[in-house]
Formats: C-alpha cells, sequence, structure tokens
C-alpha cells in the first residue's frame, strides 16, 4: 500500500521548470504508466484497512457477531493513519445489527469507506449480515454467520494533474490524453463467512472474507483481492470473586487475532483493563516470529495505547498507535475513535420458545 500511495502521488505534479515538449511528453508518459501499473497491481498486493479497536468493530472482525447484543446496536468506527504522510489512510466503518430472539438470529447491515493516495483511490462497500445461534449447553453457544456486499473502487479524476495540464503554474480544466480514461472505477460482490463460540467467560472465532476473490482491476485485466482470514479469541476475567457484593468489579480482558491476507501475515495481542466506568488498554501488533528477509529485522509494527469509557448506552473509545517499524513516529502513527449505541426496549414481550441469552463478553465495556 506505501508503494501505491508512493506511485499515485507522482501525478501530482509541480510546476514544470520548462516548456519543452519532448521532455513533458516523457514526463507525462511515465506518470501515466506508473499510475496504470499501481491499479493494475492494487487487487493483487490490497490489503484490507484494519482497526486496532477490532473488539470495537465486532461485524467487521466476524459476521457470526451479528445479533450478539441485547437488542439494537450501532457501531461507528474512523481510522486515521499516518497523518504526517502526504495522503494518508482514512477508514470509516458504520453497523448496525438486531437481536432477533424469537428466531435465535442476528441481522445487521455494514459499510465501509476506505481512502488513500494522491488521487482519492478509494473503496467502499455495503453489506448484509446474518447470523443464528446454536446453544450447546446451558453454558455454550454457537454461532454461524455471513456477510454479502456490493463494493466501488476507483480514483478521483479530477485529483489527477497530468503534465499536458500544467503551463507556467496555469493548470488546464482537463487533460488531452485519452490514456487516463482507461482507467475505471470497478464494482464488486464480496463474500465472508464465520463462526463464533463463546460463554460468559471466554470467545474464540474463526472469519474469512474476500471468499469468493473479487477482482478489482480498473483496466480490464484480472486483479484479484485475496481472501482475508482470521482466528480470534480472548476472555473477560474479574478480579474479585469474593463472598461480598461489589458495585464495582474490576476485570481484565486479554485476547488477540490472528490474520492472513495473501502472503502477509499479522497477530495483534493485548489486555485491556475494566473498571467501569473507565476502560485502559495495551496492544502490540506485529509477527515477532517472522524477520523481514530485506532488512533482516524482525517484523513489527506497533504499540498501541486505548482509553475507553461507557455512559449508560453509550460507549466510545480513543486509541493512538505508535509506530515501532522501519517507517518511524514520523508517520504519525495512528489515531482510531469508536462509538457504540445499545437500545433496546425494556417492554419488549419474552420470545414465545424457551431460549436464553448467553452475554458475550467481548464488547467495550459491556458486563
Amino acid at each position: 500500500m506505501k508503494d501505491l500511495q508512493e506511485n499515485l502521488s507522482l501525478t501530482q505534479k509541480t510546476q514544470p521548470n520548462t516548456s519543452s515538449s519532448p521532455k513533458l511528453t516523457v514526463l507525462k508518459m511515465v506518470a501515466l504508466v506508473l499510475l496504470i501499473k499501481a491499479v493494475s497491481i492494487q487487487g493483487s498486493y490490497a490489503q484490507d484497512p484494519q482497526f486496532s479497536q477490532f473488539f470495537s468493530a465486532p461485524l467487521y472482525l466476524n459476521p457470526a457477531f451479528t445479533g450478539v447484543t441485547k437488542e439494537h446496536r450501532f457501531i461507528a468506527n474512523y481510522r486515521n493513519q499516518w497523518r504526517n504522510i502526504a495522503n494518508g489512510y482514512v477508514t470509516y466503518a458504520f453497523s448496525y445489527d438486531y437481536n432477533m430472539k424469537d428466531a435465535r438470529s442476528g441481522f445487521g447491515v455494514m459499510a465501509t469507506v476506505d481512502k488513500a493516495g494522491a488521487v482519492g483511490m478509494g473503496t467502499t462497500t455495503v453489506g448484509l449480515l446474518y447470523s443464528y445461534k446454536i446453544k450447546l449447553t446451558n453454558n455454550w453457544m454457537l454461532t454461524p454467520g455471513l456477510h454479502f456486499a456490493y463494493g466501488s473502487r476507483g480514483i478521483n479524476r479530477d485529483k489527477v494533474v497530468l503534465l499536458d495540464q500544467l503551463s507556467y503554474g496555469n493548470t488546464a480544466t482537463a487533460t488531452n490524453d485519452p490514456l487516463i480514461y482507461s482507467i475505471k472505477n470497478t464494482n464488486f460482490f464480496d463474500v465472508g463467512s464465520g463462526l463464533l463460540l463463546y460463554n460468559k467467560t471466554f470467545w474464540a472465532g474463526v472469519s474469512a472474507f474476500h471468499m469468493n476473490k473479487p477482482n478489482l482491476s480498473m483496466i480490464g485485466d484480472d486483479s484479484r483481492l485475496g481472501m482475508k482470514t482470521s482466528v480470534h479469541g480472548g476472555a473477560r476475567i474479574r478480579l474479585y470473586n469474593g463472598p461480598f457484593a461489589r458495585r464495582i468489579t474490576p476485570s481484565i480482558a486479554p485476547s488477540f487475532i490472528y490474520k492472513q491476507q495473501g502472503n502477509i501475515k499479522q497477530l495483534d495481542l493485548g489486555v485491556n483493563f475494566h473498571y467501569d466506568p473507565i476502560m485502559v488498554g495495551v496492544w502490540y501488533r506485529g509477527m515477532p516470529s517472522r524477520k523481514n528477509l530485506e532488512l533482516n529485522e524482525v517484523s513489527q509494527d506497533a504499540l498501541i495505547f486505548l482509553l475507553g469509557m461507557k455512559y449508560d448506552r453509550y460507549k466510545i473509545g480513543y486509541s493512538y498507535d505508535v509506530t515501532i517499524s522501519s517507517l518511524g513516529p514520523t508517520s504519525g502513527g495512528a489515531h482510531e475513535v469508536s462509538l457504540a449505541f445499545n437500545f433496546y426496549n425494556p417492554n419488549r414481550r419474552k420470545p414465545k420458545m424457551k431460549f436464553k441469552d448467553i452475554p458475550c463478553p467481548t464488547f467495550l465495556l459491556e458486563n
């Protein structure tokens, strides 16, 4: 993705030093070649945007989390990565899901928007999610889930400035080069699935996205997005189980996620400390057992620090990624904000069937 951003940035040229037509033509062709090359390989080497607060983006992590809540839930996520680098990455995610207890099912909808690069290369997806709850015992629940999405990927041509548009500091309204118009936005379908096993204390899941490997090429060739798989799990451990009742019981929530997309592998692990209404956490992201062969160093990415708070049915979390890779602190790290709102009808009739939900311990400040 970094190489892609650098290639696209080359298409935004400053004022030329000369009006020599041959030189302008050569530079213009170089810019176009880089742009076309970038959009032709972006499917093969693309990696999904990620959220450090993955436990606060449950539907993005695993469709089996759909409806694993009291009734209604709305979540918004925002991530701004490498803000000190021009044209960094900005990602938004919005989700709504509903627990239909009568049908032992969860229904949801999720939208994501990801923008990167000097020419505004972006991907937008909107998807539907479904899960079904299978009660294994009085304490354990198994939930399979599905995700069907429709997406669009493209660039903003208004941000592409080629050298035939520049003349002594003046910018023409449009380029006359037909090659830029050979790059077209592409639409695609996407399929994902997941499985979740949990009780009141422990949870574990697996998920797979882009199972159909959609073609993301914008120049008419075959450029498939690699399937993303992940294994994740954790626990919510209360720190007091004594004989006396306590209004607030502190707890810790260690968890992890291991994921792979194409040849890219990554491990996130850490722990959150809960003391209602406050939560703090520290996390590590990287692949410490794998070395970067080119740089002969351990592959590491970031340390993540988290602060969260709960107020009534609202939950908000803020995290900051401290870059520990070779990119260094000059990148500006990543800022991330999550907001969740749970709403339900306390007078809602109880389901007719004898089915009692088991609360899942994963989500931000839920008890």
